[in-house]
């Protein structure tokens, strides 16, 4: 424990998080030029996108296999992490490529889910569940192809354009059902782990 407080903040791995954080909104300017109809501005997104969800996976590992897990980095990654796909989800609904009301409804479950992770952070310690893990894969596959001009591109490259669209859709429809099925495990292992708490204090007491 006296180790772990002894890491500095100061490491390639936070510092790849905050490069994430910075880099939504650059992502989301590019996503949205011409009102998401620019052919080199939605590629410029798609970069953007997937550069930073490559340095999520990097400042974790780095952080890991170098002993730099930082509190920092605890809440900082995260928060990155529904910073650059909540940008993706609201610049996509802006341009039509996503209904509002999977936005809305992906959104209220990642916060709450993220704002409940980080104040559980010292009491309670939740790993990453598999349907979580499959859920981030799905989203990225989706988002960042959705944010590539699919329907933007004219002359041969038209109609394989649509058919990624709605592949793309239908990856996203995946996205969503994982998003709404491990918000719900995380709540219930939460409440398991509160109910179990509750047990051992209560067993102490008598």
């Amino acid at each position: 424990m006296t180790q772990q407080a002894k890491v500095s903040n100061f490491n390639l791995p936070n510092a790849l998080t905050a490069l994430r954080i910075a880099m939504v909104p650059f992502f989301g300017a590019a996503l949205l030029v011409d009102g998401g109809e620019s052919v080199t501005w939605r590629t410029v997104a798609f970069v953007l996108f997937a550069a930073a969800m490559i340095t999520d996976k990097i400042d974790g590992d780095l952080a890991r296999a170098r002993g730099q897990v930082t509190d920092f980095g605890k809440i900082a990654d995260p928060i990155a992490d529904k910073a650059l796909t909540g940008m993706a989800f609201i610049g996509l609904s802006i341009v039509g490529d996503v209904w509002w009301a999977v936005t809305i409804l992906v959104l209220l479950r990642e916060w709450s889910v993220t704002l409940l992770r980080l104040s559980l952070l010292r009491r309670v310690v939740l790993p990453a569940a598999q349907s979580g893990k499959v859920k981030t894969t799905l989203q990225a596959l989706a988002l960042g192809g959705l944010s590539l001009p699919l329907r933007q591109v004219d002359g041969s490259l038209d109609l394989p354009g649509e058919i990624l669209f709605y592949v793309t859709q239908a990856v996203l429809a995946a996205a969503v059902v994982m998003t709404l099925w491990s918000g719900y495990e995380f709540f219930r292992d939460v409440w398991r782990a509160r109910q179990d708490t509750a047990r051992t204090s209560s067993k102490r007491v008598q």
